[in-house]
């Protein structure tokens, strides 16, 4: 089954890859920014999960495994005491030194983030980080939250940016599964997996 997901998640690097290097002039993501890792609930399917530990604990360090182990207990800590726990966001446990420590394998709305997403209904939505200045920044108004032709044609991009059906709901749908031959399993928020350790 793994061998099957990791076909898929191939295929989706590839062509996330594509959509990333054509959307360069308009992409701040950068090594040390971490402010999509952070304040999140993380969705995580059952195989996104097993693959995600398992690579980790296979590559990282003692060191790495302790801290992010510690980590999960601080985390799990706050959750118990807030009372909207399907509200909860929190700090990647993955995150040290805003670097990812698990980075190879980490999970599929990880490796999308950041691209200006177009679902089915052609509606277009930008990530969070683009009201902080980072990706799309450039060419959105602050005010409709749409793009902005006049901030594109003052900066002389060649073209307007584009939005994808990159979104989790789309990128864990029944058709991928059924042409890798996986299954995706149930899906949580990533911190959920550690309560009860049923994987």
């Amino acid at each position: 089954m793994l061998e099957n997901y990791q076909k898929y998640l191939n295929f989706i690097d590839s062509k996330l890859t594509k959509f990333f290097n054509s959307q360069k002039p308009y992409i701040q993501c950068r090594k040390g920014c971490s402010k999509c890792c952070k304040m999140a609930q993380i969705p995580t399917s059952r195989i996104e999960m097993v693959y995600l530990l398992n690579g980790f604990l296979n590559s990282a360090d003692a060191k790495t495994q302790d801290t992010v182990s510690k980590n999960i207990q601080n985390i799990l800590s706050l959750r118990e005491s807030v009372n909207n726990k399907k509200e909860f966001r929190y700090n990647c446990p993955f995150l040290i030194d805003d670097n990812c420590s698990a980075y190879p394998y980490r999970g599929i709305i990880c490796r999308a983030f950041g691209l200006m997403t177009q679902n089915t209904d052609g509606k277009i939505s930008v990530p969070f980080c683009c009201f902080e200045g980072l990706n799309y920044a450039n060419v959105l108004d602050l005010q409709t939250h749409k793009v902005s032709e006049k901030k594109v044609k003052n900066r002389e991009f060649p073209e307007e940016p584009l939005g994808f059906n990159v979104s989790y709901e789309y990128l864990t749908d029944k058709d991928f599964e059924d042409t890798f031959q996986f299954k995706f399993g149930e899906k949580r928020p990533l911190i959920e997996w550690f309560i009860d350790k049923k994987l």
